[in-house]
């Protein structure tokens, strides 16, 4: 199977997309980023390539989506815990971001998400798998 993923966002203004995910304590691989790309690290494995829309274009014969006006991904990141989610949930709000709902608890899963500068859709959660139901999935 898969070893890595890289997901990769469209965005308007570099520097002030890492400057936010950077405020979130985020850190950037150098070795993969430049003035058109950053790439953000998730965690192990885990990676976002924030790209210049410009130079994003070059990888789509497609319309590149305004994620301000329309959804085209949902991001979902795993936290340690429930005040993992709102703690990041919070950063995100302090350092500009949208935050469009409140949390979603399920008792076994906690939720909670954010809209970053350029829209994308963040969703962050923290689950508990031996309280899951079993018919849970």
């Amino acid at each position: 199977m898969h070893k890595q993923i890289y997901v990769n966002l469209p965005v308007s203004d570099l520097p002030r997309s890492r400057a936010f995910f950077e405020s979130l304590g985020y850190a950037f691989n150098p070795r993969f980023s430049n003035d058109q790309g950053a790439c953000l690290v998730l965690g192990d494995n885990l990676h976002a390539m924030l790209l210049t829309r410009g130079f994003y274009a070059g990888f789509t014969h497609k319309a590149i989506a305004d994620a301000t006006a329309t959804s085209e991904v949902l991001v979902c990141l795993s936290c340690d815990s429930r005040d993992g989610v709102d703690a990041l949930v919070a950063k995100a709000r302090a350092a500009g971001a949208s935050v469009p709902r409140e949390p979603q608890d399920h008792g076994f899963m906690y939720g909670h998400g954010f809209d970053d500068l350029d829209g994308h859709t963040w969703e962050l959660v923290w689950m508990n798998p031996d309280a899951a139901p079993a018919d849970c999935g």
